[in-house]
């Protein structure tokens, strides 16, 4: 055990963590230059694609240290994206060390800063590598400056790298295995594992990632979870090469992986402790808190008869990303569906292109929103996910929304443009502080409500991307939220209400209606859109209706002629209009995202 290393990388979005992983595993030798290409740990299209890390990844490293020493290193490549915190905090938690990688042209963001408090909170040993020295804009004695005042170490403690060119990777190795504890526990103890992943494989069943702290596993030992108290027997065990790698025992410290034939994804959950059933530790380990969805949104299969096939593709992707949330609804136009809690809008994207590409799932996603908590006049507290779960407006006493603590870091010269952009999101400034000359923290308190939408993009454009984000939750407080419901011809499509705050409801409502007046297709009768807030109208737009030249048979004669076909042409329409119904095309679902466009 004293050869092995547990560490992972933690930094803001976009600071190099994939490519120095790559160059990592190039330097020891564990992936051969054919293997080799970038990002290689990222194993979906959808990573390659937007340059992003959306699953952590572990992989172990063999090291042979200039003394000939031999060691062992267990590596987790994390996300940077706020909406994939959950995954980082879960790599935190089976590692003793992080390399904390802040990249020298843009120094130290809100990521960043983030990242770093949650590895304190774990207690682990942090390395702190300044990357992407060899780029023309390098600031690296400033940067070095702003993580001294950061984490307080000595400035000679700061690695200097290239992940990029491998500049500084041989230093980053040694500097693992010097400052890095090695993983404590007893060998001779009962199993006690903490699962921190599962994937599902469709001829495997269920394969379980999980880090050993005290004990060990071989292969044919029968397997206790400790939460849901059920028995398997583990079919293969081994380790986490860039493929799994079968061994006949995983020790104590180690990371591994597990199949047992499992197939119902309820029977694993993330945070879970693995122990053996002949000999059992009952203890669970503090595994990690309980994800808070910050988004919510309904999922419904674009075909109603898909519903079954949907969850059980829900069931899966759940088991590899644990943040995600769910629960049945029904909709009056859109029928079955699943109620869905995310992290964020790009997590929510990110959810709605993997069900489409990996399990081929066409799917209607509606308008998101956060969670209300409504009082009623009785005294009862109603959590209120959706639109349609709002009480009625005469038995509903006050109601409170979700709001957060904002970090936002920035050039000083756009101070301006953000105050604008979070003011008129009703954001209160508590704080602004220069952590340099060049750089300037700004922290507000704002209605969660205000950002799911269009915020982050809004603050990038204005910032010109020189402003990075970051936020938590920090509790409910009174406000004047009303529930908008659209009406198409006096019906309402509840996929399109939305809780809002009354003093957005009139112009968000104007601009619903206008923008639905150029998705809906025209009819061969009018249709009314309306926005409404209770009984009271506040928007109105009128799709006309296509006409159809009845008189064109009259050739000549008398007038009394064509004005009885139309006559009877507008007693048609009427009726028509009373049974007709209106088809809503899914873009008029995603316009609503995209208003301001």
């Amino acid at each position: 055990m004293k050869n092995i290393r547990n560490f992972c990388i933690i930094a803001h979005i976009d600071h190099g963590k994939s490519t120095l992983a790559d160059r990592l595993l190039q330097s020891t030798g564990t992936i051969s230059d054919r293997d080799m290409m970038d990002q290689v740990l990222d194993d979906m299209d959808l990573e390659r694609e937007k340059g992003i890390t959306i699953k952590s990844h572990a992989i172990q490293i063999n090291y042979k240290h200039k003394d000939g020493t031999e060691y062992i290193l267990n590596l987790i490549d994390t996300p940077g994206h706020v909406d994939f915190s959950y995954e980082v905090s879960r790599a935190l938690a089976a590692c003793e060390g992080c390399l904390l990688l802040v990249d020298a042209s843009q120094g130290i963001q809100a990521q960043t800063i983030s990242n770093l408090y949650l590895a304190i909170e774990n207690d682990l040993e942090i390395i702190p590598v300044i990357n992407k020295i060899d780029m023309d804009g390098a600031m690296v004695e400033e940067v070095k400056d702003q993580i001294v005042d950061l984490i307080g170490c000595k400035p000679e403690e700061i690695l200097l790298a290239s992940a990029r060119t491998g500049l500084g990777v041989e230093a980053i190795l040694e500097a693992i295995v010097e400052r890095i504890s090695a993983p404590v526990g007893d060998p001779e103890a009962p199993l006690q594992a903490l699962v921190f992943d599962s994937v599902f494989n469709s001829f495997r069943g269920i394969i379980v990632y999980y880090r050993i702290l005290n004990g060990s596993i071989k292969k044919g030992d029968k397997v206790k979870f400790v939460s849901t108290d059920q028995v398997y027997d583990a079919d293969e065990v081994g380790i986490l090469k860039l493929k799994m790698t079968e061994k006949k025992e995983v020790n104590c410290g180690d990371v591994g992986y597990i199949i047992t034939g499992i197939k119902n994804a309820k029977e694993v959950r993330v945070g879970d402790t693995l122990t053996l059933a002949s000999n059992p530790n009952p203890e669970m380990i503090k595994g990690f808190v309980e994800v808070k969805p910050m988004v919510f949104a309904g999922i419904f299969p674009v075909e109603t008869d898909e519903f079954e096939e949907l969850r059980e593709c829900m069931d899966k992707l759940q088991l590899n990303d644990a943040s995600l949330t769910y629960e049945l609804e029904t909709s009056q136009a859109l029928g079955f569906g699943f109620r869905c809690g995310f992290l964020g809008l790009l997590h929510m994207e990110i959810i709605q292109e993997r069900l489409e590409r990996e399990f081929n799932q066409m799917v209607i996603t509606t308008v998101p929103n956060v969670s209300f908590i409504a009082y009623t006049t009785k005294g009862e507290k109603i959590i209120v996910n959706n639109p349609t779960e709002m009480p009625d407006v005469v038995k509903t006493d006050r109601i409170e929304e979700p709001f957060i603590k904002a970090q936002i870091i920035t050039k000083p010269e756009y101070i301006g443009n953000i105050m604008t952009l979070c003011l008129g999101k009703r954001g209160i400034l508590v704080n602004q502080s220069y952590l340099t000359q060049t750089r300037v923290e700004l922290i507000f308190e704002m209605p969660l409500t205000e950002i799911v939408f269009d915020f982050y993009d809004k603050l990038k454009s204005q910032t010109r991307g020189y402003a990075s984000f970051d936020y938590h939750p920090i509790g409910y407080r009174d406000a004047d939220i009303v529930k908008m419901d659209i009406l198409l011809n006096a019906e309402k499509v509840d996929a399109l209400s939305a809780l809002i705050h009354r003093s957005r409801a009139q112009d968000f409502g104007r601009k619903l209606c206008e923008k639905l007046k150029e998705l809906l297709p025209r009819q061969q009768f009018q249709i009314a859109i309306q926005a409404a807030i209770g009984a009271k109208v506040i928007s109105r737009e009128t799709i006309s209706a296509m006409r159809k030249d009845v008189t064109a048979k009259c050739y000549g004669g008398d007038i009394s002629r064509k004005r009885k076909l139309l006559e009877k042409q507008k007693e048609g329409k009427k009726r028509m209009r009373q049974i007709g119904t209106v088809e809503v095309p899914q873009e008029a679902f995603l316009a609503v995202l995209k208003l301001d466009d």
